[in-house]
């Protein structure tokens, strides 16, 4: 899945890579959480890229109530074309979204979770697969949101999580903006693996009030603890004494 992200690339660097007429009024943010405002690019009725602010958290436009896109931050890329709340989006409102990295948890034994923050090897910024809809109450209020497509984990990433955010490569960024590209499909696929690198951060992460540069400076990766020293482990259901199963 992907549920935190990060984007301090210069606004400038950010409309040479997506092809933007000026420089977005961007600032730096370190830490980016669902319900957010966050930028995505995409086409504009006349046809040149723009950068707009929306919602993280897709809210159909047949929705009742908005408070579903908390529910839909990320979209499967192997059911958009069959999900009633993707399927139109994945049709007519694909997006962009600019990011420098996003944060996944490796699981430390006997020791938690530390946030990894993940991106390109080269340190490049790059792009998130994303779908927009625009909802409109029943006072004519305007929302505009979006969702990440996720895909299957790559295989360095792998061990953190079976699911990552859909990236999208440079060269296919027009394939995926372009709403006369009926068949982009073949784009639902794990970035390559060696083209990616993942280190330690500090769990601050872990805070959405946390928001500083400081949050994607290198730390030392937890140790797991002492095997004497961990909890034991809750036995799986189907290993339940009787007496047990029968509480649940």
């Amino acid at each position: 899945m992907c549920g935190r992200y990060e984007l301090h690339t210069n606004p400038a660097t950010v409309a040479l890579l997506f092809g933007l007429l000026q420089p977005p009024a961007i600032s730096p943010r370190y830490n980016i959480a669902p319900m957010q405002e966050v930028p995505v690019v995409r086409l504009a009725r006349s046809g040149e890229r723009e950068l707009a602010q929306v919602r993280w958290g897709l809210v159909p436009r047949w929705a009742k109530d908005p408070s579903i896109g908390s529910r839909l931050i990320n979209a499967r890329a192997e059911t958009l074309a069959d999900k009633p709340a993707f399927r139109m989006a994945l049709r007519r409102h694909r997006c962009l979204l600019p990011s420098s990295g996003f944060y996944e948890w490796k699981a430390i034994p006997g020791a938690g979770k530390q946030p990894m923050h993940i991106g390109m090897a080269d340190g490049e910024p790059f792009a998130l697969a994303g779908l927009t809809e625009r909802w409109l109450s029943p006072e004519g209020e305007v929302l505009d949101t979006c969702a990440i497509v996720t895909t299957q984990a790559n295989p360095l990433l792998a061990p953190l999580h079976d699911r990552m955010p859909l990236i999208i490569a440079p060269d296919d960024y027009a394939r995926w903006l372009d709403l006369a590209e009926d068949d982009v499909m073949d784009l639902l696929r794990p970035y390559p693996a060696d083209a990616m690198t993942y280190y330690p951060v500090s769990t601050r992460v872990n805070a959405v009030r946390n928001d500083d540069a400081s949050i994607i400076e290198r730390v030392e990766e937890i140790a797991p603890a002492p095997v004497e020293d961990r909890e034991p482990e809750l036995p799986l259901e189907d290993e339940r004494v009787p007496e047990q199963a029968k509480l649940f």
